[in-house]
């Protein structure tokens, strides 16, 4: 059986050195290609179809933001995953609301970046708690605002400010806090702890979280529980983890 096909995407030699003799040695992961700025990713993608792409956000040139905006929105594109050497990055930030998957720091431990890789390649968000707080710690002044710079979303069309308002409405109060539990960072196990359900009525709630907000994967919902002030609006309501009824 083929493994993972992930292409690496950073400006330094060595960077991507390191990173392919960590992976290559690592079963059911396969090295697919390399990239020195973003132009060279999206040719990347075109020519060797990685699943997962590891992506450097600042670079000469075509930077990973750009390239994360322009690969993400094609049909069948990988998932991305963010290199940066800060944990605290607005760049790292901008690239993940472009489309990005997940977010790693360039000194991660090879299993960290092998699970991170089998994460997102599985459809889930590789966002820790931490980065996903010290997301709102920056983006929390300006959640009401972002919907309206008309940035990539990624696919997501509930994230663009068009009619979104309405889609959130729709939910369900359980899916609603559900969602502002991903936004918080809960994987599906914790999910299930928090509001006293099996794993596999979690995995149903989400994929109906996807599917109302047009969201491709996980990291889409985060998002859109940032832009749309969820977080804050529900700080003292369900994001408390109070069960909700009628599920």
């Amino acid at each position: 059986m083929s493994g993972v096909r992930v292409g690496i995407v950073d400006d330094q030699a060595l960077v991507r050195t390191g990173f392919r003799l960590v992976l290559s040695a690592e079963p059911g992961i396969e090295v697919v290609g390399e990239a020195s700025d973003g132009r060279e990713a999206i040719e990347l993608v075109r020519t060797a179809s990685p699943e997962v792409l590891l992506m450097d956000v600042r670079m000469p040139g075509m930077d990973g933001i750009e390239a994360t905006a322009a690969i993400s929105g094609r049909a069948g594109a990988p998932h991305i995953l963010v290199l940066t050497t800060f944990d605290l990055d607005e760049y790292a930030f901008a690239a993940i609301r472009a489309g990005a998957s997940g977010f790693l720091l360039k000194d991660v431990r090879p299993d960290e970046l092998v699970a991170a890789i089998r994460t997102v390649h599985a459809g889930e968000a590789a966002l820790s708690p931490r980065v996903t707080r010290r997301m709102l710690e920056l983006f929390a002044d300006r959640v009401p605002a972002l919907p309206r710079d008309g940035g990539a979303s990624g696919g997501s069309g509930a994230s663009d400010g068009g009619g979104a308002p309405d889609v959130i409405a729709a939910l369900t109060p359980r899916e609603r806090e559900i969602l502002v539990a991903i936004g918080e960072g809960l994987n599906n196990t914790e999910l299930a702890e928090r509001f006293f359900l099996s794993e596999s009525t979690v995995k149903t709630h989400v994929g109906r979280l996807l599917q109302k907000l047009d969201a491709r994967d996980r990291v889409r919902l985060v998002i859109i529980a940032y832009e749309h002030g969820l977080l804050l609006a529900d700080a003292g309501g369900s994001a408390s983890g109070t069960p909700a009824t009628g599920d």
